[in-house]
């Protein structure tokens, strides 16, 4: 399949039960039955407050990988995109998928902090950072995960998250759609044979993801913690890659980033079942702009204030009210001039704009009520446009 081939595949085998930011033990579990007749899964423990934790085997080859996501229980959409890849696997007339299983076996943990999922949280039931926990061990999950890299011992680890909107490809105005990072393995930073086959692995992801989002994929600072997962997974000798899934214009629900996710991860398996691990090329990781922090979620320009006109920024804050997910609109910034940019901008110049807030007073920490654009009222957030 070509790069091309793989972006269309997705609405065949997108997972439909699965859809938006707030996913759960719940909403996977009817596909843990669904496929427990064709992967091997079984329950390898429970969370600090009693949730099943599962692993996923599929596959015979002697390519070893592990997958984990959700380790952050409010970063959800590769746990989307991971079953959208088991659909796309179990595709016997897929001659790639079949090439896959073959040559690789994969090792899924689709949901490794199931009670930070379902409070959505970024820590777990203790609040302790599961990615700070490498070291300690002190959580549950953090044992339970070291046990299964202790069993498989992956070819490749393939550490998936989410990042927040405010992410730039560089220092361009394009939102960091995809980003990734070869975790260092030392202070030094060294790049080593093992970094260098993550690194080429990424390249090869990069080149398909420049079909799809031109100039909207970012690298991450390498910067050393032995504390988190991924440098700990390194330092032991494991090619480790992150993943973050970020934010596509006008896609707060992540459906659309979702897509992104899918080809990143087919094109991996692709690319390590077609040509094993090689570090050829792995320079190419480098032309990756790093990351930047360059976005607002809405930027109000030019605003009248005491016969002034500033600019104001408004970032969402995202919170889960009755079980369901809300994007509050916090004013963040009130400035003369804001040099970050909006995913979305009004210009009162322009544009007939009133913020409204609960406190009737504009400022920083304020929750906006609703926002008026040209006399017409926005009180249902995120506003898409």
């Amino acid at each position: 399949m070509t790069t091309v081939e793989i972006i269309e595949s997705f609405s065949k085998y997108k997972e439909a039960t699965l859809k938006g930011r707030y996913i759960t033990q719940n909403n996977i579990q009817p596909l843990l039955i669904k496929w427990k007749g064709t992967y091997v899964i079984d329950q390898i423990g429970v969370s600090e407050n009693k949730l099943p934790i599962h692993l996923i085997k599929i596959g015979s080859g002697v390519k070893r990988l592990l997958f984990w996501s959700q380790m952050h229980g409010n970063e959800s959409t590769t746990t989307k995109a991971l079953f959208d890849v088991l659909n796309f696997l179990n595709d016997v007339e897929n001659t790639l998928a079949k090439k896959i299983i073959e040559e690789c076996t994969l090792y899924i943990i689709p949901m490794l902090n199931p009670d930070g999922a379902l409070a959505y949280t970024r820590v777990n039931y203790n609040q302790v950072d599961l990615n700070r926990d490498a070291q300690n061990l002190s959580q549950v999950e953090s044992k339970i995960f070291k046990s299964v890299v202790e069993k498989v011992k992956p070819l490749v680890a393939f550490n998936l998250h989410g990042q927040r909107t405010i992410f730039s490809a560089g220092e361009a105005a394009s939102s960091a759609i995809v980003s990734f990072l070869s975790p260092a393995s030392n202070k030094e930073r060294t790049v080593t044979d093992s970094r260098k086959k993550g690194m080429r692995i990424i390249a090869e992801m990069n080149k398909a993801l420049q079909i799809a989002i031109p100039n909207c994929v970012g690298r991450y600072d390498d910067g050393f913690n032995i504390n988190c997962t991924g440098d700990t997974m390194e330092s032991n000798g494991y090619t480790t890659i992150l993943f973050e899934a970020g934010h596509n214009p006008n896609d707060y629900d992540r459906e659309i980033t979702r897509k992104w996710m899918y080809l990143s991860l087919i094109t991996a398996l692709k690319f390590i079942s077609l040509n094993g691990i090689t570090v050829n090329n792995y320079k190419a990781y480098f032309n990756i702009p790093e990351n930047g922090k360059l976005f607002k979620d809405i930027i109000v320009r030019n605003y009248p204030l005491n016969d002034n006109k500033i600019d104001v920024s408004i970032q969402y804050k995202e919170t889960l009210i009755n079980e369901k997910l809300n994007f509050i609109p916090i004013i963040t910034q009130i400035e003369t001039q804001i040099t970050e940019n909006g995913h979305i901008e009004y210009d009162s110049d322009v544009e007939e704009v009133t913020i409204y807030n609960v406190l009737e007073k504009l400022e920083i920490g304020a929750e906006v009520e609703y926002l008026s654009i040209n006399n017409e009222k926005f009180s249902v957030f995120p506003i898409k446009k």
